[in-house]
C-alpha cells in the first residue's frame, strides 16, 4: 500500500490515503463516502453479470485500512450502501462481526433506503442530516434547488451559507464522485478521482472503485488531490 500524505485543515491532521479516504487523527477516525455495498449484488438482481469478487475487494480495502489506521470508529458521509438488502448485506453483517468494536456514523446519502431496523442491527448510528464532531461536520449533499455544486465548478451556494450561519464547522461531503480532467501533449487528457478542498467544505472521492467521476472545475485557491495509480498526487 502506498503511505497517506498529510493535510491539515482548521488545526486538525488529516491523512489522504490513496485508499479514497481520509483519516482524522485529531479523532480516530476514518472519514469514508459513498461505499455503495451492495451494488454489484442489485446489478446482478437486474440481470448483469458483475462480479461479487468487485463488492469483496472493497470490503477487503476496507480492513486494510481500518487495520493501518486503527480508528476507533468510521464517519460514513453518505451512501454506505447502494439499494434494498441483498446477500452481499448479509456478507457485511459478518463482517461487521469481527468488528464490533469500532463505532460507525452513517449521514444518510440518497441511496441509505434500507429500514432503519436494519442499520440498528449492525449497530449504525443514522444521521438524516447532518452530524457535527469538534470542528468538523459531515453531509452527504452539498446543492442548492437540486442543482449539484460540481456542475457550477464548486462554487459557494445560498443553501450552504444559510447553513454555515447555523454551523460554522468546516464541512466534509460526498455524492459527487469527484473526479478532475489533466491535459496532456497531443490533446490527451486522462480524468482520475480526487479529493477536493475549498474554503469552506470538502468533497470526498467515492470510496468504491464501482462508481464513474464527476469532472469538477476548482477554483486556483482550492485544493486537489488526484489519485494517480494508487497514488496521492497534488494538482493544486
Amino acid at each position: 500500500m502506498h503511505s497517506p500524505i498529510p493535510y491539515t485543515v482548521q488545526n486538525q491532521q488529516l491523512w489522504l490515503s490513496p485508499e479514497r479516504l481520509a483519516f482524522w487523527e485529531n479523532e480516530k477516525a476514518l472519514i469514508i463516502s459513498d461505499l455503495h455495498f451492495g451494488k454489484t449484488g442489485h446489478f446482478r438482481k437486474s440481470g448483469i453479470a458483475v462480479p461479487q469478487s468487485v463488492y469483496k475487494e472493497d470490503l477487503q480495502r476496507l480492513v486494510a485500512q481500518i487495520q493501518y489506521f486503527q480508528p476507533t470508529q468510521l464517519i460514513i458521509v453518505g451512501d454506505f450502501f447502494h439499494s434494498t438488502a441483498n446477500k452481499e448485506l448479509d456478507l457485511f453483517k459478518k463482517w461487521r462481526e469481527n468488528f464490533s468494536a469500532i463505532s460507525i456514523h452513517l449521514i444518510k446519502g440518497n441511496h441509505d433506503i434500507l429500514e432503519n431496523e436494519w442499520y440498528g442491527s449492525c449497530d449504525i448510528q443514522l444521521y438524516d442530516e447532518h452530524l457535527s464532531l469538534s470542528e468538523f461536520s459531515f453531509i452527504h449533499d452539498i446543492t442548492v434547488a437540486g442543482q449539484q455544486i460540481s456542475a457550477i465548478g464548486l462554487h459557494h451556494s445560498q443553501r450552504t451559507a444559510n447553513r454555515k450561519r447555523q454551523n460554522t464547522n468546516y464541512f466534509f461531503s460526498g455524492h459527487v464522485h469527484p473526479g478532475i480532467r489533466v491535459n496532456g501533449a497531443g490533446k490527451q487528457s486522462l480524468c482520475f478521482p480526487c479529493f477536493y478542498f475549498g474554503k469552506d467544505y470538502a468533497v470526498l472521492p467515492a470510496f468504491s472503485r464501482f462508481t464513474g467521476v464527476a469532472v469538477i472545475e476548482p477554483n486556483k485557491n482550492e485544493n486537489i488531490f488526484a489519485i494517480v495509480q494508487n497514488k496521492i498526487v497534488q494538482l493544486q
